[in-house]
Parts: C-alpha cells; sequence; structure tokens
C-alpha cells in the first residue's frame, strides 16, 4: 500500500476506531477487526500485495483458524481498549496500542500490522517490544531480521525516499472502493481459474465413462464362459492329460476348439472359467451402478461450474469451491459426500441416492437435515451441537441444497429440522416432523 493511504487511514482509525469488539482471522493472510458502532475494517498482509479495506457485507469463514497466532490475537485483543494507533516509526508500519483485562490485571498488548514488502506481517508485542506472536516467523537464515517469539523485534530499515503525498478526501469511500477493484480484478480470473479445474476433473468422468464396457457386452462374455467351462467338464473324458487342445462338441451339434496349452489340467482350467464368468456377471450387475455413480459426479459438476459463472463475489467462489491448503493429506480416503464450511458451521451435500443414504445415516441427532419441499433433492446436514443455527447458516444450506438439485432459476421452498425428527422409510426416503420451512431464489 502507498505511505499516503496508510497515513489517512491511520488519522481515520484514530478518530473513529476507539475499542476492538472482535478480531479474527479470515483467510490466511487477512484479518478482520470489528472496532466500537460495528465499524469492522479488513488488512490483507499478502506480501508485495498488502491492502486495507471494507465492505458492505461481512466475510465468511472459510475455515477456523486455530494456530497459536490466531489464540492470542483474540485472547489480547477481543474487547479491548485501544490507548493510541501510530504510524510506526514514520513508516508504512501500523500500531495499534491496546488495554485488555486479564482475570488478574491489565494488559497493555501492541499489534504492529506492517506494510513494507517483503517484511510484510502481523506481530503481537508486549509493552517490552518482545514478540508474542507473529502470522509470519522468521529466522536467522531467512533475512537479517528475525522474528521468534520470545525475542525483542527489531526494527525495519527505514527507506530514505520522500514518499509521495495525497489526499483521500473520503477515506471510507476509499476503503470500500479498495474492495470493489481488488474484488473486480481477481473474480474473473479466480472464476475462469476455479472452471479450468472442474473441466479438467470432469473430462476425467467422462473419459472414464466412456471406457466402462456395456452390460450387456459383459453377460454375452460371461455366459460364453460359463458354457465353454460346462462343456470341458462335461467332456473330461475325452481330453487326454498331454492334449494341447480339444474339439467338442456343445448341446446344439456345434464343434467348438478349446485351446488347452497354458493350462495345467482340463479340471483346473474350467473352474477358473466359471471364476471368470461369475466375476463378469456381478460386473454387468453392478456397472450401471458405478456408470449412473459417474454421470451423478458428472451433473454435481455441472451444476459446480453453472453456479460459479453466477458468483458475484470472490467470497461465494471461494466457499463454493476453496482452495486446498498446502498442508492437505493427498492420502486421505474421498468422502461420499460434498463438504462447505461457512460462518465456522461444516456443511454436507448428498449428490446422488449413496451419498444421501450416508449422510442420513452417520449425522447426530442435534446436526440439521434439509431437503426441498414436495420434490426430489439433495439431502443437507449441517453438523451443529446446539438447538439452533444462525439465520445466515441455515438460509447459505438451504441455497446449497436448491443450487445442486436443480437447473432452473425460480423460487423454491426447503424445509429443515434437527436429524433426530427424521425417520428413515426406504433408503434415501424419509419422513419428518416437526419442520421449518424457508424460501430460497436462485
Amino acid at each position: 500500500m502507498k505511505y499516503y493511504a496508510i497515513k489517512n487511514i491511520v488519522n481515520y482509525l484514530n478518530e473513529n476506531c476507539h475499542t476492538i469488539r472482535n478480531i479474527k482471522r479470515v483467510e490466511n493472510n487477512t484479518i478482520f477487526m470489528e472496532f466500537n458502532e460495528r465499524n469492522v475494517i479488513y488488512f490483507d498482509m499478502s506480501k508485495s500485495n498488502s491492502l486495507i479495506y471494507k465492505k458492505e457485507e461481512k466475510a465468511s469463514l472459510k475455515k477456523d483458524f486455530i494456530a497459536p497466532f490466531d489464540t492470542i490475537l483474540q485472547k489480547r485483543f477481543n474487547n479491548s481498549k485501544i490507548k493510541n494507533i501510530t504510524m510506526h516509526n514514520d513508516d508504512k508500519i501500523i500500531r495499534f496500542y491496546v488495554n485488555s483485562k486479564s482475570s488478574y490485571k491489565e494488559l497493555t498488548t501492541i499489534l504492529q500490522l506492517e506494510f513494507t514488502g517483503k517484511h510484510t506481517n502481523i506481530i503481537i508485542l508486549d509493552e517490552k517490544e518482545i514478540i508474542l506472536e507473529a502470522l509470519r516467523h522468521v529466522d536467522e537464515f531467512s533475512s537479517s531480521r528475525v522474528v521468534k517469539v520470545g525475542e525483542k523485534l527489531d526494527e525495519i530499515p527505514k527507506q530514505t525516499f520522500i514518499p509521495k503525498m495525497e489526499e483521500i478526501s473520503d477515506t471510507e469511500i476509499f476503503l470500500l472502493n479498495n474492495y470493489l477493484q481488488k474484488e473486480e480484478s481477481l473474480l474473473a480470473s479466480i472464476k475462469k481459474q476455479k472452471i479450468s479445474q472442474i473441466e479438467k476433473n470432469r473430462n476425467k468422468l467422462i473419459k472414464v465413462l466412456k471406457s466402462l464396457p456395456q452390460k450387456d457386452d459383459l453377460e454375452k462374455e460371461s455366459i460364453i464362459l460359463y458354457e465353454k467351462a460346462n462343456l470341458i467338464l462335461s467332456n473330461l473324458h475325452l481330453i487326454k492329460p498331454y492334449d494341447k487342445s480339444a474339439k467338442l462338441t456343445n448341446y446344439d451339434g456345434t464343434v467348438i476348439d478349446i485351446d488347452l496349452s497354458e493350462c495345467s489340467s482340463p479340471s483346473i482350467y474350467a473352474n477358473e472359467l466359471f471364476k471368470k464368468a461369475k466375476k463378469l456377471k456381478q460386473k454387468s450387475l453392478y456397472i450401471s451402478i458405478e456408470k449412473d455413480n459417474l454421470e451423478k459426479k458428472s451433473e454435481f459438476l455441472n451444476r459446480m461450474v453453472s453456479n460459479i459463472k453466477l458468483c458475484n463475489s470472490i467470497d461465494e467462489v471461494e466457499f463454493l469451491l476453496p482452495k486446498k491448503q498446502k498442508n492437505q493429506t493427498k492420502t486421505k480416503k474421498q468422502e461420499p459426500y460434498e463438504s462447505f464450511f461457512f460462518d465456522g458451521y461444516r456443511i454436507l451435500l448428498g449428490t446422488d441416492e449413496r451419498s444421501n443414504i450416508y449422510l442420513l445415516q452417520n449425522s447426530k441427532a442435534s446436526d440439521f437435515w434439509f431437503h426441498m419441499q414436495s420434490t426430489n433433492s439433495s439431502h443437507v446436514i449441517v453438523q451443529n451441537t446446539k438447538k439452533s443455527l444462525p439465520i445466515d447458516v441455515i438460509y447459505k444450506a438451504a441455497e446449497l441444497c436448491v443450487k445442486f438439485s436443480t437447473d432452473f432459476a425460480g423460487k423454491y421452498l426447503v424445509d429443515f429440522t434437527q436429524r433426530r425428527n427424521v425417520k428413515v422409510q426406504n433408503g434415501a426416503n424419509v419422513l419428518y416432523n416437526p419442520y421449518d420451512t424457508i424460501d430460497v431464489h436462485i
């Protein structure tokens, strides 16, 4: 960020912000701070692309951040009183000096936000400038300026050039425009990237679908092997142990030439043919189920593409298809449902009958269940331990239920109730009472 912009924002903060009601990390490199009078400001501390902005709607949490940094951040700054906000060392560094009460004494803590290129960071300091925690820890092998818990923080070498100064007539509008510009420049790019990722997965599914054998072909091949095995067993007395082939006549008088060159004995060979025939028969029975599952997955991906195209914000896109974390395990078994995360709640979506049944069987009594009223739809489960859900979470779960159950815009009704009120009749067919209903427009 520009020096003049940070200076104007510090003046705005000093005039309008006197307490920190709530502070939390909402993305890997972004925190939000809710000041007095519900004044919420976001600080994106991405290296070489840092930004301070405001937005009309509150950002949804993409996941819970529970690192030591997040624990100390909330412990030291939630419901704290701001003593002072400065532009530290007349550099692109904002310092919040706050007082927070512990169980036995008042603590003074410093929140240092550094908008300084490669040094961009969030650092929590005590009153003696000893590091309590940091968004990014830096050791002596990575930089001459160490950021390590328990050590005193060194100053960043100050730039010698004179920064260009500009006036910002309305800081509130400036912060809102920062977000709009960020959103506009990234939204199209992120949509394109996500859709390309989905298309790649969908093409793989289509390729697998096309390679699946036909049920009729499997059944025919199974019958041929059964007949061949029976023919060998019924004619064992005609086959000599050293024969490499045999000409046998089946029940309709057709002479069949059977190759025995690679088998140890005709009877063992017949048993192997029976086993192969049985496997083919089983495969023919399940091939339609496998095909249906793949088609349902493809249909889900089609709807995901359609929904991403309709997204009006980065938050909406990231909610539908969040980026994988670097440390996310690749060996974890894939769950038979789709999972979403919203405002600290995990929302599970069934994409076919198998996954709907799985959700019904594996959800808890206190979880909330959603389903479109009077029509077939995906089952949605919101994992929960309380008697109620926030209205935003209810609407988001109901919206997911509709968006991934129909391809047509309109107004739909979605019923929801706690899982304890849902009685499974057969498969994914249920009866439920009592329940509430919410309108969803898509």
